[in-house]
């Protein structure tokens, strides 16, 4: 007689000894209940189960996985300053300090000299109204929210936008501007070729249709040779002309002038609108240096126009995102643009970087691996300037295969591997993170898994 076959699903423990058995983490303790019941699910529809102690394991990679997810500060060793997927732009102390200030109650929509109702955002768009040389200004979620608000204000009783074919570019994230137009309801009206667009191809397309004119900034490429397009004031004057709003996408926005740390210009905002444009739309959080958000500066009563639509109130900004607006753009406006992260890192000198690198190599001889200096090139990052290479240090290991064992250092360490080696870029490195960034490096590499040199890059 044969004897049935043991259900495996019998092996598999209670949830309850999986949990006692667990090393403690600092996760709620109800997803540390749901991620065990999901691995245990999981092992119940295996055909079979291993013992308890591996059990164990799974359940503590998972966990070990889910605390990875959570936010946390990461040492950025990349060499790209403005870099989307570690935050963009570290805000300045400033900044942090308004967070701080507005984290409770706060005088969001409150006029204090009178005790009434106030204009939400009132200080801050005055600031950034200043900053860029226009009347009147408006902060909204990000760069994308401000362009739709504005099309969706604009065509909805003229449809249509003239835009060139040589800025229909995509950004970020694979959100095309084709897309926002469309999401926005507007017609779009392409002028010019790829490559060579005119001022005659703009003027023989707007019409009784036009809702408005729109010049989009390339800033995440740059076409070279055969290739020609109107200047801003150029588009500015033909819309005055015409009677025909002139809006520009900036993309990044710089505050101040680029080409010392770039030797290449930005636009500014400031420069945009005396040149004649109607609004400018920037990012807060790129050269700004700044929080997430959308900033809008141009004529006050085109300014007032968009604030006034309903859809505003669905893309308005947090008192937090305000306040570290605010406490960025004062400084800028003071002249202390050295105390904003990004424009410190943009215009860090090589030799200072050196200095670093070698106290830090210098810090981590006799480990298991040799850490040298070596030379880098940074960039900008967030779509900005990516012809501009920007001259670096580095602190180098011998071994590619340590990129991963650092991202799961108690301070994640993000470089970059290049040749079969693995680099930190100091640029990217904020000097106080200098000694975490030792304590990785010895917490890594005096682990016996690396013995020697990994030659595949991961």
């Amino acid at each position: 007689m044969t004897r049935p076959t043991a259900n495996p699903r019998r092996a598999v423990p209670a949830v309850d000894k999986v949990l006692s058995a667990l090393v403690p983490v600092a996760l709620p303790r109800p997803m540390v209940v749901a991620i065990v019941r999901e691995v245990l699910a999981t092992l119940r529809r295996a055909q079979s189960v291993p013992g308890f102690e591996e059990v164990v394991q799974q359940v503590q990679r998972s966990l070990q996985d889910a605390g990875r997810a959570r936010l946390c500060s990461v040492i950025n060793g990349t060499g790209i300053i403005i870099h989307t997927n570690l935050g963009r732009a570290p805000l300045s102390p400033a900044a942090l300090r308004g967070i701080n200030e507005a984290a409770g109650y706060c005088n969001l929509e409150m006029d204090l000299t009178d005790g009434k109702r106030g204009g939400r955002a009132a200080h801050v768009e005055r600031c950034l109204a200043l900053l860029c040389g226009a009347e009147a200004a408006a902060v909204v979620n990000n760069c994308a929210a401000a362009l739709v608000l504005a099309l969706r204000h604009y065509t909805a009783a003229k449809p249509e936008v003239i835009i060139s074919r040589g800025e229909l570019v995509q950004i970020g994230g694979g959100f095309r501007v084709p897309d926002i137009l469309a999401a926005s309801g507007a017609v779009l009206r392409e002028v010019g070729t790829t490559n060579r667009t005119t001022l005659e191809d703009y003027s023989r397309a707007l019409g009784p249709k036009t809702g408005l004119l729109l010049q989009v900034h390339r800033s995440n490429f740059f076409m070279e040779g055969f290739v020609a397009s109107p200047g801003t004031a150029e588009l500015a004057a033909l819309a005055k002309k015409k009677r025909v709003p002139f809006v520009v996408d900036l993309g990044s926005g710089a505050p101040c002038p680029t080409d010392g740390w770039a030797g290449e210009h930005e636009p500014t905002p400031a420069e945009v609108i005396k040149q004649g444009a109607t609004l400018v739309c920037f990012s807060g959080d790129k050269l700004l240096g700044g929080p997430q958000a959308g900033v809008i500066v141009g004529s006050a009563r085109h300014v007032a126009a968009l604030k006034r639509e309903p859809f505003f109130r669905a893309l308005r900004c947090d008192k937090l995102v305000l306040a570290a607006m605010q406490g960025t753009v004062e400084e800028h406006l003071s002249g202390n643009h050295a105390a904003n992260p990004v424009q410190a890192m943009l215009s860090a000198d090589v030799i200072s970087l050196r200095r670093r690198a070698r106290r830090i190599v210098k810090s981590l001889a006799g480990l298991s691996l040799k850490v040298s200096v070596g030379e880098g090139r940074a960039q900008a990052g967030g779509g900005t300037l990516p012809r501009v290479q920007i001259p670096s240090v580095t602190v180098s290991c011998e071994s590619a295969g340590v990129a991963g064992l650092l991202r799961a250092a108690r301070t994640p360490v993000i470089g970059y591997v290049a040749g079969n080696r693995f680099h930190i870029d100091l640029r990217t490195v904020f000097p106080s993170q200098d000694r975490a960034l030792i304590a990785a490096f010895r917490e890594v590499l005096n682990r016996e898994t690396i013995q020697k040199p990994i030659t595949h890059e991961e």
